[in-house]
């Protein structure tokens, strides 16, 4: 790797994920006499590694890593970390992936080192997101840039409970109770999940991806550690969190850290989708747009620490490390975890007293830079790195000469190599079996550096297959593989229903009783799934007889007419509403339900069917009185027509029969609680909440729709009409619709009523009683009004209403030209009494 500032062609290559830009990078490297590119971790480090072994051969490339060191003599591709990255190494390309990563709080000096200074002696690649263009512009000018489109789409779906997402979905948290807590739900609900945490061996990981992978289980439940580094076939993503623990503070994920990992969704050419979970509620607008069309706000500054280190000693090593950059854009970094070791060695008076000398200055540098892999800098690290330090300096060694002892090292390892224990465990020996993977590899530290990295390596082997063992017997459900094991053995499946429906197999719930109709378990799946619907049905056979007895014993209370024009028992729903010969005489038609039996469906039927008589003559009562009254032609018309309206209709749809009620008419309809307005025609009792609910459901019924509209909110007397429903819903339930509002009928008449007085004055403004008791804006108000036969007139510089006296003349035209007509007497020279309304 050049450290210089100029280069043949320096290539930035951004995009969001899925662009295949880490492809791209590598295609640039193997095509040149030689190459290194620097990972994010050491996971993408390896599959890259192992990637360019099969293309050129395990003799030309190496792999150089915090914890393995690949190195053939011959070797000339370097697959790395960045922090790892070789000075050394003059390369032809040199690349560095998620270049973004400059302006992460606790790494970002390190990629910000290799921006300003790493090159390749023809070619220059870095990889990584949009945001940083604005900074490699300033801080690299000779940089050419290549945009590169996600291959798919990205489409945010809102939030879902946990139990509703589907297959293929990762799930993201930020903690490792909440992955847990998230995991245990999936297995009981779905039955499984791979778990992902950044605390994991990359042979764990991969064991956990691959068990999804692979189609043992349909979830992923992980932390931010699937942002970076994992490929995998997810369709959607589902964040149960959006802050996190960034190892100072809690604090929000911004919106590129959330695209980062939403990007997981989809691969190549398949589109993908993100969310939430129903927990958190949905992201707002504003981070949706920006994720799905990869627009973020692009970086103002990235961290800088100095990279020329003064080792005269601790104090200037420190005084370096606290310098702060010049360049615009540039920030100090905060202290990283080897500068917080440092100081905290510096304060040993054991380690203070060696480190008096440049070269035992510099070897402390080296030491407080081995990483604590548990990332708790906990001061176990701390005295483990200061006993290493005086070992390596004993009886007065040179800095670089000495030795750790054998003995120690084996106690060292041997405590930390028993795969006893459980995930916890096992996750902190990982951590510290990395650590000594770590020290291995320095090979001017130990006698055999071979033997140690050889056995640290088997060590952290055997440990990452136990924890896979533990994370899979806790978070994957084994009762298929029982269930299975038992037909093999040709063991009939012992089956039972419990009295709250739920359906036993096995000692194992497999679904549900709901009212007659079997909802399977869905974790049920694959080659116990035929056996344990036949046990299932088996059991239900007995238990039809027995529960369609409780249902014709039950009391009315226990049946309910819900939404879509299903009837419920017990909440189950058993049936479902037909039309029938009228509007208020639906038919009942029993759910589909192959547990039943032709004798048993009809049973169902003939209840149901006097059950919604009752319940509809309950609700509809002053309209089945009116019915069987026993009332003259028009009003028999009248009610007639409320009855196919469902108790309210336009004035304008029964003038004649209006016009043909003699006042004894009028005084039985009243009685029977009709009300004949100047707009309406209606039954106040119908228009209570639980009547409205009522017609809304009978209406849709009427007109076979399935979706049927939420009934308004108790109280609310006028509703914004919708573009998606007829105005003959709105009737339906007792509103008038005009352009952009409805009101309920007998508010109308009110408001009708004090138009009229008003306009009896002059002109006049709507009142702000109008207002209340429409409970509408004025623009809808004025709207009505006009509806209503007004006129707007300006007046005084204010907008006015008057009858509209056009709109008068034409009617006094018809009633003369009707009464020329009239050579008789005729029940509609009654209509000359219209006159006087409006």
């Amino acid at each position: 790797m050049q450290i210089t500032t100029a280069a043949a062609r320096l290539l930035a290559v951004l995009g969001p994920t899925n662009t295949g830009k880490t492809h791209f990078a590598m295609e640039r490297m193997l095509a040149h006499a030689s190459g290194m590119i620097g990972f994010p971790l050491r996971l993408l480090a390896r599959e890259n590694y192992d990637r360019a072994v099969r293309l050129k051969g395990a003799g030309q490339v190496a792999l150089i890593t915090g914890e393995e060191k690949i190195v053939p003599p011959g070797a000339r591709y370097f697959l790395c970390t960045v922090e790892s990255m070789p000075r050394e190494h003059d390369v032809a390309f040199l690349g560095v992936d998620e270049i973004q990563m400059c302006a992460d709080p606790d790494r970002g000096h390190i990629f910000t080192d290799r921006l300003l200074h790493a090159r390749g002696r023809q070619e220059t690649v870095f990889m990584g997101a949009e945001t940083i263009k604005p900074l490699i512009k300033r801080l690299v000018p000779e940089a050419e840039f290549l945009s590169r489109p996600r291959f798919s789409t990205l489409a945010y779906t809102g939030p879902k409970k946990i139990t509703r997402l589907p297959p293929r979905s990762a799930i993201v948290a930020f903690s490792t109770a909440e992955v847990y807590s998230i995991a245990e739900l999936v297995r009981r609900q779905r039955g499984g999940a791979a778990v992902v945490l950044g605390a994991l061996s990359p042979r764990t990981r991969n064991a956990q991806v691959a068990l999804y992978q692979e189609g043992d289980v349909d979830y992923l439940v992980a932390t931010d550690a699937i942002g970076m580094g994992l490929n995998m076939d997810v369709d959607h993503v589902a964040f149960a969190a959006t802050r996190k623990f960034d190892g100072r503070h809690l604090r929000a994920l911004v919106p590129t850290e959330l695209a980062q990992i939403a990007g997981r969704a989809g691969r190549h050419m398949n589109d993908g989708t993100f969310g939430t979970t129903a927990d958190i509620g949905p992201l707002d607008a504003e981070t949706v747009a920006g994720i799905e069309n990869h627009t973020f706000e692009p970086l103002d500054s990235i961290f800088w620490r100095n990279p020329q280190l003064r080792f005269d000693s601790v104090a200037a090593l420190r005084k370096s490390l606290a310098q702060r950059p010049h360049g615009r854009g540039l920030v100090k970094a905060r202290p990283a975890d080897d500068e917080i070791i440092l100081k905290t060695l510096a304060a040993n008076p054991d380690v203070a007293a060696l480190a008096g000398q440049p070269d035992t200055v510099r070897l402390l540098w080296d030491v407080c830079r081995i990483p604590d892999f548990g990332g708790v800098l906990s001061d176990g690290h701390a005295r483990l790195l200061a006993r290493l330090y005086r070992f390596l300096l004993a009886d007065g060694s040179a800095a670089g000469t000495g030795r750790l002892p054998t003995d120690w090292i084996a106690a060292q390892v041997g405590r930390i190599e028993r795969t006893d224990g459980d995930i916890e465990t096992l996750i902190q020996r990982i951590a510290n079996i990395r650590t000594w993977t770590y020290i291995a590899h320095r090979a001017d530290w130990l006698d055999d550096a071979a033997h140690w990295q050889e056995r640290t390596r088997r060590a952290e082997d055997k440990l990452s297959d136990a924890l896979h063992e533990r994370l899979t017997q806790r978070f994957v459900d084994r009762r298929s593989a029982k269930l299975v094991s038992r037909m093999k053995e040709g063991l009939e499946l012992l089956a039972a229903v419990k009295s709250s429906g739920e359906v036993i197999v096995e000692g194992h719930a497999v679904g549900r009783l709901k009212g007659f109709q079997f909802d399977a378990d869905p974790d049920d799946i694959g080659a116990a799934a035929k056996a344990v619907g036949a046990a299932a049905l088996r059991a239900l056979q007995n238990e039809i007889p027995r529960r369609l007895r409780a249902l014709e014993a039950d009391s009315p209370e226990a049946f309910t007419l819900a939404d879509g024009g299903v009837i419920l028992w017990h909440d189950n729903p058993i049936a479902r509403l037909a039309p029938g010969h009228t509007v208020l005489r639906p038919l009942v038609a029993p759910l589909p339900a192959s547990l039943l039996d032709g004798e048993q469906t009809q049973r169902l039927r003939r209840l149901l069917v006097q059950w919604l008589g009752g319940h509809l003559e309950h609700h509809f009562k002053p309209l089945i009185a009116a019915q069987d009254a026993a009332l003259p032609g028009p009003a028999r018309g009248i009610v007639y027509r409320l009855t196919e309206a469902l108790g309210s209709l336009a004035r304008a749809e029964a003038l004649d029969q209006i016009a043909a009620l003699t006042p004894p008419d009028r005084r039985a309809l009243r009685a029977l609680g009709i009300r004949i307005g100047r707009r309406s025609v209606f039954i106040p009792a119908l228009l209570k909440p639980a009547a409205v609910r009522l017609r809304g459901i009978l209406w849709a019924v009427r007109q076979r729709v399935r979706l049927i509209p939420m009934p308004p909110d108790p109280g609310r007397v006028s509703l914004a009409l919708s573009a998606h429903l007829p105005h003959a819903y709105y009737d339906a339930i007792g509103f008038q619709p005009f352009e952009t509002v409805a009101l309920r009928v007998d508010i109308l008449e009110r408001l009708a009523a004090e138009a009229w007085n008003a306009s009896g004055h002059g002109p006049f403004a709507p009142s702000a009683h109008m207002l209340s008791i429409t409970g509408c804006t004025a623009d809808s108000l004025n709207e009505v009004l006009r509806a209503l036969g007004y006129r707007q007139t300006p007046r005084d510089g204010t907008m006015l209403f008057e009858r509209a006296p056009k709109q008068h003349r034409k009617r006094k035209a018809v009633n003369r030209k009707r009464r020329a007509n009239d050579s008789a007497p005729s029940p509609f020279a009654k209509l000359k009494d219209l006159k006087a309304r409006p």
